[in-house]
């Protein structure tokens, strides 16, 4: 388990800028699927209760884009921080809990 969270030794890193592109570009993609799903469906389609919180206090647009610009902050942290093998495990965690779940509820409806 040590390895996920161990730095990287090269300040350089062709695997850790892929790791925290794929990482924002799921974010922006999680963002743009879970405001289509509250537009169409309501608040009570998005699972995450602190999320749904944040958008029934600040409004859909504003509690999704806090949500996800710290996210993002938190995501580019790591990369920063050189725990590249962290950033990819976290993007692929978040495409098998977030995209592929709004991706099969588009597609059934």
């Amino acid at each position: 388990m040590e390895h996920l969270y161990r730095q990287w030794d090269h300040r350089r890193s062709t695997f850790g800028d892929l790791a925290v592109v794929g990482f924002l570009v799921v974010q922006m993609l999680d963002g743009v699927l879970t405001y289509l799903g509250v537009s169409l469906w309501g608040p009570h389609v998005e699972a995450n209760p602190i999320i749904g919180s944040m958008m029934t206090v600040a409004g859909p647009a504003s509690g999704l884009a806090g949500a996800k610009l710290l996210a993002i902050a938190f995501g580019i942290a790591l990369h920063r921080r050189r725990l590249h093998t962290l950033v990819a495990v976290l993007t692929i965690v978040y495409v098998a809990v977030a995209i592929l779940p709004w991706t099969a509820v588009f597609l059934a409806n």
